[in-house]
């Protein structure tokens, strides 16, 4: 199963070359870019690890390209996604996020389905990945 969170989802993986490309038409809008990584993408997971700080003053990709390799190696068997924050109304608005590294395995998701109070029926998603600890989810 492939976990479809943010833009570029239902496309193939993007390429390095692909990503800085996309990096750079972020930086050009001058919008803020942060790292994030997971081994749990449930879709309310919203809060992924923060891979060092939000990178504000940036306007060349290389310096983005060289901590997503750092995050890679750091977390090789982790989702990594790239967000792009914009800051012109005086908040922070993700503008862009996709993942750019996946796990080589996606476990994906059950459906759990339970009967309540007057025949309601509630349905739970359960990740097959959070049947095992934190940090062990995924390969290495």
């Amino acid at each position: 199963m492939r976990v479809t969170q943010g833009t570029f989802s239902f496309l193939p993986d993007l390429t390095d070359d692909q990503i800085r490309r996309q990096v750079q038409y972020a930086l050009d809008k001058g919008w803020a870019l942060g790292i994030e990584h997971t081994d749990d993408p449930h879709p309310r997971n919203t809060y992924w690890e923060m891979w060092g700080q939000p990178m504000f003053d940036l306007r060349d990709a290389a310096g983005v390209m060289s901590e997503l390799r750092s995050c890679r190696e750091a977390h090789p068997g982790h989702y990594i996604r790239i967000n792009a924050f914009d800051s012109e109304r005086g908040f922070e608005t993700v503008r862009l996020s996709f993942i750019v590294q996946r796990p080589a395995e996606e476990p994906g998701f059950r459906l759990e389905r339970t009967e309540d109070r007057g025949r309601m029926i509630r349905y739970r998603l359960h990740p097959y990945a959070t049947d095992k600890p934190s940090g062990s989810r995924y390969g290495k």
